[in-house]
């Protein structure tokens, strides 16, 4: 009987990510960001998030206020999934919380929560796997694959992401702007 009930909410759950999939094609901001906090995600004052996006288990997912997340980003939601205020999430990013155990002989699937601090910038498709913290200001350059937290003001790159630099403003206090409609 329990492996029915699960059969039944893993349906339910699939379900309503092929919904929330097809409402993030709609080009009306407002729409997408009524039905993606309709389908459980915590999304600040401010926050916009573009065309494209593609979620796992919405409800674990917290997006703080004046962030911005580009089209056709993938967000996990498997474990918890927190972004703070002022993020800039470029487009078709991918930030992961859960992965299959390659050491495992059953190759059983793992999850551990990513969190994502205040005035964060992640260039176009980075990859941040299960596990990351990055702090507050940090740099995700494009195509970063991030394996390891990334500490505060510091600038990363390559596959996986080593330092590169250091980020000079200190005193990060920008806002991102407001949401576009039809984008």
């Amino acid at each position: 009987m329990k492996k029915i009930i699960n059969r039944i909410n893993t349906i339910f759950l699939e379900f309503e990510v092929m919904i929330l999939h097809l409402v993030g094609i709609v080009p009306c901001h407002y729409f997408r960001r009524f039905f993606y906090r309709l389908g459980g995600i915590e999304i600040g004052k401010g926050s916009t998030l573009h065309m494209g996006a593609r979620f796992y288990n919405p409800w674990n997912i917290k997006i703080g206020e004046d962030s911005i997340i580009g089209e056709g980003v993938v967000l996990d939601g498997r474990d918890n999934l927190i972004i703070g205020n002022h993020v800039d999430i470029a487009s078709e990013v991918m930030i992961y919380n859960a992965q299959h155990n390659i050491k495992d002989p059953n190759f059983c699937a793992i999850q551990t929560p990513v969190s994502i601090e205040d005035y964060v910038f992640i260039g176009p498709r980075a990859i941040i796997l299960p596990g990351v913290a990055i702090k507050k200001g940090a740099v995700v350059g494009a195509g970063a694959v991030v394996t390891k937290d990334v500490e505060a003001g510091i600038i990363v790159g390559g596959v996986p992401a080593k330092q590169i630099g250091e980020r000079d403003i200190k005193n990060l206090n920008y806002k991102l702007g407001r949401a576009a409609w039809f984008r």
